[in-house]
């Protein structure tokens, strides 16, 4: 009988957030004291670290989720979902005594979107809680993170997966001020504009202030730096290459989500030793493919449906 051949898949592990989303989209956002009707309601399960962990997964890799919920219908829910996609949740972790984390979203006519983060069980991620799975960050080719968890428990997962000679990719989502001995530990950066200039201190409105913006993080201690510019692609800094990549002109529907799309989908790229641009390509593809459907976990594609 002929043999299978044995196809190894990249395994990556991802800590960060669990929240169900909310969503109300409408012809417009709503300014301050202003009542909008006439909006569509979704609920999805969301959450910056679930839905790049469910990228990272149906694009390939084999992936284990380091989280916390609360011990509710909502969490409860997301463990279930994390089970279908093939995601290891033995370190899913409970809180007793806060809720799953809620996130309440608005998307206008042109797919943009507004979102207010009611974070939950996610705040009491701990560093006890990562030493209870360093055996799967020694095992892992890739660590992908974010920070709707607290930042002294990224901070210490970054420092023991570098211990480990780990790969550690950072998505600074929300945009907070990092430390330089943070940042020593990551491999490649992945900030969207507002975090680029929350990081840098520059404005990123073009190619040229990108340029700045990204070797202003290059010198914090950062060799590669990929900054999200959304519709219009991405600038990436490569050591001491810069390469402006652009995105792939689509419909856009709905932006939410995207940018978990493009960390899950650039680590997995990035974990077949595929180049840092080569990732990008494949990044901006699988984001592009994002944006023309509904939905954060609802909208993320398969590695079948990636067209370079």
């Amino acid at each position: 009988m002929e043999r299978e051949s044995f196809i190894y898949k990249p395994k990556i592990v991802v800590i960060g957030s669990c929240n169900t989303d909310m969503v109300v989209k409408a012809g417009r956002l709503p300014v301050p004291g202003e009542t909008v009707l006439g909006g569509t309601f979704y609920m999805n399960p969301g959450g910056k670290g679930a839905n790049q962990a469910i990228a990272a997964a149906r694009l390939g890799a084999e992936v284990t989720l380091i989280s916390k919920i609360g011990y509710d219908l909502f969490g409860l829910q997301a463990l279930e979902i994390y089970r279908s996609e093939k995601i290891n949740t033995e370190f899913i972790f409970t809180d007793q005594k806060s809720p799953s984390g809620v996130a309440l979203i608005s998307v206008d006519s042109y797919g943009e979107n507004s979102i207010i983060v009611a974070p939950g069980a996610s705040r009491s991620l701990s560093t006890e809680d990562i030493d209870k799975a360093k055996s799967k960050l020694e095992e892992a080719d890739i660590i992908l993170m974010q920070l709707e968890v607290p930042i002294e428990t990224v901070e210490y997962a970054a420092t023991i997966a570098k211990s480990y000679g780990k790969k550690v990719i950072l998505n600074p989502a929300p945009a907070s001020v990092l430390s330089n001995s943070f940042l020593s530990c990551v491999h490649t950066i992945l900030p969207n504009r507002i975090e680029a200039e929350m990081l840098s201190g520059i404005k990123v409105i073009d190619e040229e202030s990108a340029w700045r913006a990204a070797k202003a993080i290059g010198e914090k201690g950062i060799e590669n730096v990929v900054i999200t510019l959304g519709k219009d692609g991405a600038y990436v800094k490569e050591k001491e290459e810069y390469t402006m990549i652009p995105a792939k002109e689509v419909e856009t529907i709905d932006t939410t989500g995207a940018g978990d799309v493009f960390c899950g989908a650039f680590s997995v790229y990035l974990s077949e030793n595929h180049t840092l641009t080569e990732s990008v390509e494949f990044a901006n593809a699988a984001a592009a493919l994002a944006v023309t459907r509904m939905g954060a976990q609802s909208a993320i594609p398969y590695k079948r449906e990636i067209a370079l």
